[in-house]
């Protein structure tokens, strides 16, 4: 909940500026405006054709109807929005969004054309517990259930603990490998190797230009879902040039 459609133009444009064709040719990136300001953006990037893809925050699973408030699939769709955030760790811990509805949001968003980047982490409670594969898997399982093995195949899981959720805490390098491991190995499980190896999974939680090339450069991380650091473009692009050296 951050930057007006103003504010967002202006972080839109100098993202942009600061970032290179080699950039854009190594790496995928996608900006994820609040919805006041997704139609602003979403010009911005199509009248200075700048290959970022737009992405929305969150979506309902509904494709219209009394749902006051809520954003739906064909909405963010007709705005060519590409990517949109499911089950954000805050979402699931401060509204109170179940797998069920996670599972939804997944299947509405790829139903309306988008690719769904599916959140999924576990509490400090549960990783002191030991218990955060078993959480982390039980939830990609949750998300995934009855989805295509090419949807799958197609879509972005990220792991983000939530007790790295905005604590300027992050993962240990060999930990954000070792749980998108144990990803890979859940989705292979499910849906089989082709969509192991072809679903990204991304790492996300205090995610900065300091410590982006350490958390990326596990095998089995193939991104990252960055936070309050992108609300700086420099820092933002300093990710992205990171993501471009591994």
């Amino acid at each position: 909940m951050h930057l007006t459609h103003l504010e967002a133009i202006a972080v839109t444009q100098k993202l942009a500026a600061s970032l290179g064709r080699d950039d854009y040719a190594e790496v995928d990136v996608s900006i994820h405006p609040a919805f006041t300001a997704l139609r602003s953006v979403q010009t911005t990037l199509e009248s200075d054709h700048l290959p970022i893809a737009l992405g929305a925050q969150n979506v309902h699973w509904e494709q219209q109807g009394a749902v006051t408030g809520e954003i739906s699939p064909p909405m963010l769709a007709k705005l060519n929005v590409s990517y949109v955030i499911v089950g954000h760790s805050e979402r699931r811990h401060l509204l109170g969004e179940t797998d069920e509805m996670v599972h939804k949001k997944v299947t509405a968003t790829l139903a309306a054309g988008m690719i769904p980047i599916c959140c999924v982490g576990e509490t400090l409670e549960q990783r002191e517990a030991g218990e955060s594969t078993e959480v982390v898997v039980g939830q990609v399982a949750a998300a995934l259930d009855g989805v295509a093995p090419d949807a799958v195949a197609g879509l972005v899981l990220a792991y983000e603990p939530v007790w790295a959720i905005g604590t300027g805490r992050n993962a240990h390098p060999d930990d954000a490998q070792s749980m998108a491991a144990a990803v890979r190995a859940a989705v292979a499980g499910s849906h089989g190797p082709d969509a192991a190896q072809r679903v990204r999974i991304q790492y996300g939680g205090s995610v900065n230009p300091d410590n982006a090339a350490e958390l990326l450069a596990g095998p089995d991380v193939d991104g990252a879902l960055v936070g309050g650091a992108s609300l700086d473009p420099t820092k933002l692009a300093a990710v992205v040039r990171a993501a471009r050296g591994l």
